[in-house]
């Protein structure tokens, strides 16, 4: 199988090439591509790839622009970090996706899906307005201020002032920049939905931390990290190996 990965982050690209590779040594990666431009030229040209996958966010702007400029007529894989909310626009759409980091069990499973269907299908243009539609929705404005009960009134949080929302003993708690802590009534999954993926990010089950409070990463033992915030959280933060490269490519962006 010939494979084409068109990727802007390095370590995303090494890592689905090395899965690939576990998962199949047969399968040949005939181009590593970063930029709607390099994919454009690329594609454009007699090639001889079976199959495509394509992050969505590239170095100059959104991969679903290269089916603007040329036609793509063998399928295509997204790899996305988009959430699940999100995620239910692909499958509306009959695009299939991986979600990032990317399981190499989920990967199996989508090059066996490929096996089994017509290798010369592409993605017809309705199927790419729906997920441009879906990135112009996403582009929404987020939550800016939480409503919550301080003694016996309810204050306005600002969300620039919260540090990280935490899970502590079943509630979910705002902890701002000056080390106050606030209940709220919201689920952690909820409020992940409600704030900008560029100042927030769901480091793991119990924590939501703002980029501005983190002060340092630090190496754990196999693969996962410590983040260490400010104010000082009284539990480790950690994540896990799966999702360490993700989150320093976040905190890197």
């Amino acid at each position: 199988m010939k494979v084409v990965i068109i990727e802007d982050e390095l370590a995303a690209s090494d890592n689905l090439t090395y899965l690939l590779h576990t998962i199949d040594s047969d399968i040949e990666i005939l181009k590593v591509l970063d930029s709607v431009k390099s994919s454009v030229a690329f594609l454009s040209k007699p090639h001889e790839a079976e199959l495509i996958f394509m992050d969505i966010h590239l170095a100059d702007g959104v991969s679903f622009e290269i089916f603007d400029r040329v036609a793509i007529n063998i399928p295509v894989i997204f790899a996305t970090a988009y959430n699940q909310y999100t995620l239910k626009a692909f499958k509306f759409n009959s695009i299939d996706y991986l979600l990032k980091p990317i399981d190499q069990d989920e990967l199996s499973d989508a090059l066996q899906q490929f096996k089994v269907q017509n290798k010369e299908q592409g993605i017809a243009d309705h199927q790419v307005k729906g997920l441009l539609d879906l990135i112009k929705t996403k582009s929404k404005s987020y939550k800016s201020t939480f409503l919550v009960n301080y003694r016996e009134e309810m204050i306005p949080l600002k969300t620039i002032n919260i540090a990280y929302f935490r899970v502590d003993t079943g509630i979910v708690k705002g902890i701002t920049l000056d080390n106050k802590s606030y209940s709220m009534d919201n689920k952690l999954e909820d409020i992940e939905e409600e704030l900008s993926p560029e100042d927030f990010h769901r480091v793991n089950r119990q924590f939501l931390v703002n980029r501005e409070a983190i002060v340092n990463i630090k190496p754990y033992f196999s693969g996962k990290l410590v983040v260490v915030v400010n104010p000082v959280c009284d539990e480790r933060i950690i994540v896990s190996k799966a999702k360490a490269t993700e989150f320093k490519d976040w905190v890197g962006s």
